[in-house]
């Protein structure tokens, strides 16, 4: 907690005024947390100050909260432009980074609780730059990198906002944000050296070094490619659902499994069945081989029975064997986009509409792919494959 506050000291984020008679005063709170690496081993313990932004007044003390996240498919799309230039990629995490966010609008906020100031316990502290909890936070964080990036000589993408390009003689630089979590490489050891180098030197750093954990996604860097996996995610998945003891399955699905909505069957608990699917999906994010699995079992989320339920269980066994698997970035020479999709016709016992799924490639590297249950009635095979 005092570290914390030493930082805030550091980077002059407040100055502390007497309480104003007609102005909103934020509340403040601690939150605790333990940061882990890829294994799971704690790696520090973390004290955050925060604001209690559900009291901010929009007009008052804020106006405009939107600010960009990557996509996992930039995510992915970086590692294979990686892999074909053969750039090893670093990450950095920026320290109390939303305090780096400069403030435009009027804020104040209490004093920390076993903190106040024995002086003037009173007072109030009057922000300057932004602070974990208030609802511009974010935005004001990703103003202020955008700017020093730009200023910099780096070209923000056109269509991901995120990612950010030097180009030079022979070579080019990458950096691409995620909130505090930065991914960057570039083809020339000096131009790499000099980001780290005007990035430390503005903003101050918790880590830097090679990628290997981003986002909950275990990354692998070899001379023959990357490899991503979420094998911690995965079984402690199967764990927490208590299922790790089973014999695990071969299939994803049974072959002969037709879900429907069966209203005649047993209901069960919807609320544990959602939170076992929405942690699917995030598996999905790696998992290609599930996505029409999970397709299927989102379709009953409102009134979910035993017969979906058995399904989810045989998809958890699936994963308790399978727990490994991921997706593997290779060097190529081919650098085309290709893209496959496919249908079924009448699969749904419901309505009678059919399934899609598509999956694009670039230069043989697997980056997105989907499976979706379509909008209308197709009246043929040839057409359900048409729409898709």
């Amino acid at each position: 907690m005092q570290s914390e506050l030493e930082q805030f000291e550091r980077n002059n984020v407040w100055n502390l005024v007497p309480r104003p008679e007609s102005s909103n005063v934020i509340g403040t709170k601690w939150i605790f947390k333990n940061k882990t690496d890829e294994l799971g081993n704690i790696t520090r313990n973390k004290a955050r100050l925060v604001a209690q932004g559900y009291t901010q007044v929009e007009g008052v003390d804020f106006d405009e909260t939107f600010a960009l996240v990557a996509r996992l498919e930039s995510i992915r799309l970086l590692l294979a432009f990686a892999c074909v230039l053969k750039i090893k990629l670093f990450q950095m995490d920026v320290k109390s980074v939303f305090l780096n966010g400069l403030l435009n609008e009027k804020v104040f906020v209490e004093q920390p609780k076993g903190f106040e100031n024995p002086h003037f316990p009173n007072h109030v502290f009057k922000l300057k730059k932004a602070l974990y909890g208030l609802k511009q936070a974010p935005r004001a964080w990703y103003d202020r990198l955008t700017t020093f990036l730009c200023d910099k000589g780096y070209k923000r993408g056109s269509v991901d906002k995120t990612l950010f390009i030097q180009k030079f003689k022979n070579g080019i630089t990458i950096a691409q944000i995620y909130v505090d979590d930065i991914v960057f490489g570039s083809t020339s050891k000096q131009k790499l050296d000099e980001f780290i180098e005007y990035m430390s030197s503005e903003f101050e750093m918790s880590i830097v070094g090679e990628l290997n954990y981003f986002l909950g996604l275990q990354v692998k860097q070899f001379d023959k490619g990357i490899f991503i996996t979420q094998n911690k995610y995965a079984k402690n998945l199967v764990k927490r659902f208590g299922l790790d003891n089973k014999k695990h399955m071969k299939t994803p699905m049974g072959t002969n499994d037709k879900l429907s909505k069966d209203e005649s069957g047993t209901p069960i608990e919807p609320t544990l069945y959602r939170s076992m699917i929405g942690a699917l999906q995030y598996l999905a994010l790696t998992r290609p081989d599930i996505s029409f699995v999970v397709n299927k079992l989102s379709q009953f989320l409102h009134t979910p029975t035993i017969n979906h339920w058995i399904v989810v269980k045989h998809l958890l066994r699936y994963l308790k064997g399978t727990h490994n698997l991921g997706l593997e970035f290779k060097p190529s020479q081919r650098l085309l986009i290709e893209g496959f999709s496919d249908a079924d016709w009448a699969s749904s016992l419901d309505d009678r509409k059919s399934t899609g799924g598509h999956c694009i490639f670039f230069g043989g590297n697997l980056l997105t792919w989907a499976s979706k249950k379509q909008n209308v009635v197709s009246r043929s095979s040839a057409e359900s494959e048409c729409r898709s």
